[in-house]
């Protein structure tokens, strides 16, 4: 059975055809009932036409947003803009119907109202778009690291590891309802990072990544410290601060060149949203094109603030968070800041001894370390590496 991809861009016009698929939104007038249909193949959805009177009408009624539907018709051009073809039906099945009080109507959603029905939100187009990027993303992960003969670990998620001391940790114990305990006889924790493992699997294979959910328990309710998120963490021996550095762009760039190609709906969806919220904001695919398309920017910490300075000597109150000079933290309005003046990827070097870990390897000044950050447009940190 065809899917409504195919059907959009591959069967040929006068061909009968059966598919399934649920319903985004109706609309009938007296001489014709449209349903958008979509069924997870592409983002764009197909108009399905029907006479009303060929449809029983308590079947009309049951088709609502959220209904299943399965179609019989034949594929026709389309006269109406917006799309080049359609479907005429001659017969519709609901084989699932949609609640009277189905949450999602055909309009846009606020996030903090999605997330009350979490159950239900992939099916917006936003979140399709959304999870279909991720999946290209991840796809691209591993395709990049198995090209250059890196080898996937599955490091453990309940470990007694802490890495670097990277944060608060999610306790493994056990309620028997009497007492909690322990589960393993000592304390243990959902993993934080996948480092230590991955750094004992590169003695034996050489280049590892791991590539999966890390858990981090900081009392925050931002978008930049999540509870629980994936982490990509190569690791390579017999391998220098530059060859790693150049390794984390070249990542960068072929995950971005890979979702610009396969994502091309996904992306322009995205697009659209962001523009109707801010005008004035760069469209989403030039940023991405404007990434890929120049090498990135490699300057030291020392250069960065000495750069963020001079930026607040033209104008004081550029920033919520001042600096004052060598050794001040670097916020991410700083880090956007960097990307905006520099126009595209930055990789940020040499940080101070004290913002980076105890294993980071000090540099001949004493008091910087080989570290690095890479930093992109309205994202900022979203590589660090040593």
């Amino acid at each position: 059975m065809p899917t409504i991809k195919e059907i959009l861009y591959k069967i040929p016009l006068g061909e009968r055809l059966s598919l399934y698929g649920w319903v985004s939104k109706r609309r009938v007038t007296k001489n014709a009932l449209f349903v958008n249909l979509y069924d997870g193949s592409t983002l764009q959805v197909l108009q399905v036409v029907a006479d009303p009177d060929q449809i029983a009408p308590e079947v009309v009624k049951k088709i609502t947003a959220g209904a299943s539907l399965y179609i019989e018709g034949e594929v026709i051009a389309s006269p109406g803009k917006g799309q080049s073809r359609e479907v005429a039906a001659q017969s519709i099945e609901v084989i699932g119907e949609s609640p009277v009080d189905y949450p999602l109507q055909p309009k846009q959603h606020s996030f903090a109202f999605l997330r009350t029905i979490e159950h239900l939100r992939m099916r917006t187009t936003t979140f399709r778009a959304i999870l279909r990027i991720r999946h290209a993303v991840g796809y691209a992960v591993h395709a990049f690291f198995n090209q250059r003969g890196f080898y996937w670990l599955h490091t453990p998620l309940i470990t007694s590891i802490d890495a670097e001391g990277a944060g608060d940790t999610f306790r493994v114990i056990k309620d028997s309802g009497k007492e909690v305990t322990p589960f393993f006889g000592k304390k243990v924790s959902l993993t934080v990072s996948g480092q230590l493992p991955a750094e004992a699997g590169a003695l034996a294979l050489g280049k590892v990544y791991t590539f999966g959910p890390t858990f981090r328990a900081e009392n925050s309710n931002t978008t930049r410290h999540l509870a629980e998120f994936w982490m990509v963490e190569p690791e390579m021996a017999f391998c220098g601060f530059a060859a790693m550095t150049d390794l984390a762009e070249e990542l960068v760039k072929y995950t971005i060149t890979y979702v610009l190609t396969e994502c091309v709906e996904e992306i322009a969806f995205l697009e659209k949203r962001a523009l109707q919220e801010d005008p004035r904001s760069t469209p989403l695919s030039k940023m991405l094109e404007q990434v890929v398309g120049a090498p990135f920017k490699r300057i030291t910490y020392t250069e960065a603030i000495e750069l963020l300075i001079s930026a607040m000597e033209d104008n004081p109150n550029r920033f919520a968070y001042p600096l004052g000079a060598w050794g001040d933290y670097l916020q991410r309005e700083h880090e956007l800041y960097l990307t905006e003046y520099f126009q595209g990827g930055v990789v940020v070097t040499d940080y101070p001894q004290e913002h980076k870990a105890f294993y980071m390897r000090q540099n001949r000044d004493g008091k910087s370390v080989a570290a690095m950050d890479l930093l992109l447009p309205r994202v900022g940190e979203v590589v660090g590496g040593s």
